[in-house]
């Protein structure tokens, strides 16, 4: 595989690491998880301006055609600053349902505005009783006259406080778990019977829980056919544990430095903490961990845009390791760290945290290995 990127690319991950820098030191980040809406306005106009939400949607669409490579560019950038906007949420997630599965018209109606940052979206997919199983759905939609009637209720909606349409996943068919039967609804967060309970989640983001009674949609909502929703909510579901692990990418390679660069500084008797042999060992470990992670990202992501057999079987290998990694890197981060990895204003804790909210994003690293194994 040929893991160089070309000049465009190079000139994308160059201007995302500049907007990082520039804007997301760690006291700017806490100013906006202050506030309302948990993300700056000014900056998501900024990411519209630089063409970063048109990136993954075609030409047609008025897109630049992009891919998972240079999502995965994106995500890997946002993570070594805890970017706040939902770009994962409206464009990885949201996006990707309406790329996949909405009518030429619906997406002439919706995109232009996804693209220019005055429109965001949110996806919901995920339900209680469900775990981590996207084929486990109990939201239901049945027919009537033009429309499809709503009712259900879904977990843990990132994005949903302020976004304008939601994707949703529901049962038009078949049992509890089975993958047929399962329909995706583009509806609109102001619709009647539309209800959200807004939360901040332990990362600093903000997520929703949303119940549906009896909520029209009009039968040209329907994204992807009826019945037949599970391939396009899998996809979106693979695009986004690509880009949540290029994110967690991104905040490893942060938490790695941080750590040789304090135990260089810090002293314990009269040597600094890196001359330690045992402290290099596990810092060693540490980078190894990450290596292989990026590795793996490497891989998955050249997979799925190849459209390989073996695509999905290295995603599920990729959220594993991840989830594995992250937590090892975090934990030691901390724990190196000393009684200052414990607090609020050294920014290696916002990481570990960030790092095991990716964890059970989109299944945890132990339900990715039993598939894997499966």
């Amino acid at each position: 595989m040929n893991f160089e990127t070309t000049q465009e690319q190079r000139l994308l991950q160059d201007s995302v690491t500049r907007f990082v820098r520039d804007n997301y030191d760690l006291d700017s980040r806490m100013k906006l998880v202050a506030t309302k809406p948990g993300f700056s306005a000014e900056h998501w106009q900024t990411m519209a301006d630089l063409g970063w939400l048109a990136l993954p949607f075609t030409e047609a669409d008025d897109g630049f055609g992009g891919g998972q490579i240079e999502t995965m560019l994106i995500m890997e950038q946002f993570g070594k600053g805890l970017v706040l906007e939902p770009y994962l949420a409206s464009i990885v997630m949201g996006g990707g349902a309406l790329r996949r599965g909405a009518s030429a018209a619906l997406r002439a109606e919706i995109l232009p505005g996804v693209i220019d940052g005055s429109r965001q979206l949110a996806f919901a997919y995920a339900e209680e009783q469900a775990r981590f199983d996207l084929h486990d759905v109990t939201t239901r939609a049945r027919a009537e006259d033009s429309d499809y009637i709503l009712n259900g209720h879904k977990s843990m909606v990132l994005n949903a406080a302020t976004a304008s349409q939601v994707v949703v996943s529901t049962r038009t068919s078949g049992g509890q778990i089975d993958e047929d039967g399962i329909s995706l609804f583009l509806v609109d967060a102001d619709a009647k019977g539309v209800k959200l309970d807004n939360f901040p989640t332990v990362d600093g983001l903000q997520a929703s829980e949303i119940s549906f009674t009896n909520v029209k949609v009009p039968k040209t909502r329907l994204l992807g056919e009826l019945d037949h929703g599970f391939t396009v909510l899998n996809a979106v579901a693979n695009d986004a544990i690509l880009a949540l692990a290029a994110e967690a990418l991104g905040a490893m390679e942060v938490l790695n430095q941080d750590t040789v660069a304090y135990t260089q500084q810090r002293q314990q008797f009269d040597h600094p903490l890196a001359d330690f042999q045992v402290l290099q060992h596990r810092m060693v470990e540490m980078f190894m961990e990450y290596e292989q992670c990026k590795s793996l990202l490497f891989r998955a992501t050249m997979e799925i845009e190849a459209g390989s057999d073996t695509a999905q079987r290295t995603v599920h290998a990729l959220k594993h390791l991840i989830g594995k990694a992250g937590i090892f890197i975090g934990e030691n981060a901390v724990q190196l760290h000393g009684g200052m990895g414990m607090t609020e204003e050294l920014r290696v804790g916002h990481y570990f945290k960030r790092l095991l909210v990716i964890d059970t994003q989109f299944g945890n690293a132990d339900y990715h290995l039993q598939r894997f194994a499966a």
